[in-house]
């Protein structure tokens, strides 16, 4: 089968090859999945640095997300047959023409998307809905803020926190960001570049939830925007890593901070989630309440054209290649 391998184990976008390897074979529990699309994500650019290894016994091939159609199936699995159109979270191993993973972390394919659109869901929706919604406790009629709403998690969890009747604040960089973040249905939507965001947010009310993807630099503006029994839940850390908070204001506000990473969980977990969020996200993706929205496609051999892209931080939701 055809993959991206990284040339010397890391480096720079151009360290992206096209290469071949034997085709996998599917284990006990799995299935072998013939890739029609793969999402690109933030992720496999901080392990295509050699910073972001993948966890043990899976794929050393970039790639979280896949969609495409059973190619094959190992033993004792029962819900799947060779055809079905699935989605699928991988540890790893998406940029490649086969991927096998673990049967229960694939799911079908919802409502009339087609692969492309398929491929731009699963790292995007477990990482929202196991952050948002379960450590984050977002209930209808709250207001949830998200950093980096132009992302392809962040223009997921615009959708999904409105599906769940929410409201939502969004910050991102440039006017026309902000202008696509208040079409996919942001109340209140914010330049980072321009705008008092902190005086804004206070002017609407406050948050009870803070998706952050950007660390150190935004600290003192989510504590400040945070109601009383605020959530603030940390999944990425561009700015930095190092935040200073002010423990007193934490105290009187009584504010939870808390975070997490996905691709580390147990199967066992990611298996839990992946039937939570087919029973809840599954219905408002097949309604047209939660849309994949495709900001380009490149075929496999330039992924490296689509990791600059990413980088370059220019997209307005997912990049995706065809395999």
């Amino acid at each position: 089968m055809k993959v991206i391998d990284i040339a010397g184990g890391h480096g720079p976008a151009q360290a992206l090859t096209l290469a071949e390897r034997p085709d996998p074979t599917p284990g006990p529990g799995e299935i072998r999945i013939r890739v029609a699309a793969a999402g690109v994500n933030r992720p496999d650019i901080v392990q295509r640095k050699g910073l972001y290894p993948p966890p043990p016994g899976a794929s050393d091939i970039l790639g979280l997300e896949v969609a495409g159609t059973v190619d094959a199936v190992g033993d004792g699995v029962e819900r799947w047959r060779v055809g079905d159109r699935v989605c699928a979270l991988l540890g790893g191993g998406g940029y490649a023409e086969l991927a096998v993973v673990d049967a229960r972390h694939a799911l079908p394919v919802p409502g009339d998307l087609d692969l492309i659109q398929a491929a731009a869901l699963p790292e995007a929706v477990f990482t929202v809905f196991a952050n948002v919604f379960e450590a984050g406790g977002l209930k209808a009629g709250e207001t949830l803020l998200v950093h980096g709403a132009t992302s392809g998690i962040g223009v997921t969890a615009i959708q999904m926190a409105r599906a769940a009747g929410a409201r939502v604040v969004a910050t991102s960089r440039g006017s026309d960001k902000a202008q696509a973040a208040r079409d996919l249905g942001a109340d209140l939507s914010l330049d980072a570049t321009t705008d008092d965001m902190a005086a804004a947010i206070a002017e609407f009310g406050g948050v009870d939830v803070v998706l952050d993807m950007v660390g150190a630099d935004y600290a003192a503006l989510n504590q400040g925007a945070l109601k009383a029994g605020g959530r603030w839940v940390v999944i990425a850390t561009q700015s930095g890593a190092v935040a200073q908070i002010d423990l007193m204001r934490l105290m009187l506000k009584r504010i939870v901070v808390t975070g997490s990473t996905l691709r580390s969980r147990p199967a066992d977990e990611k298996a839990r989630l992946a039937r939570a969020v087919e029973d809840v996200v599954w219905p408002w993706v097949a309604n047209g309440l939660v849309r994949p929205r495709i900001d380009a496609v490149y075929p496999l051999s330039q992924a490296a054209d689509a990791h600059q892209w990413l980088e370059a931080g220019g997209h307005v939701g997912k990049v995706v290649l065809t395999a």
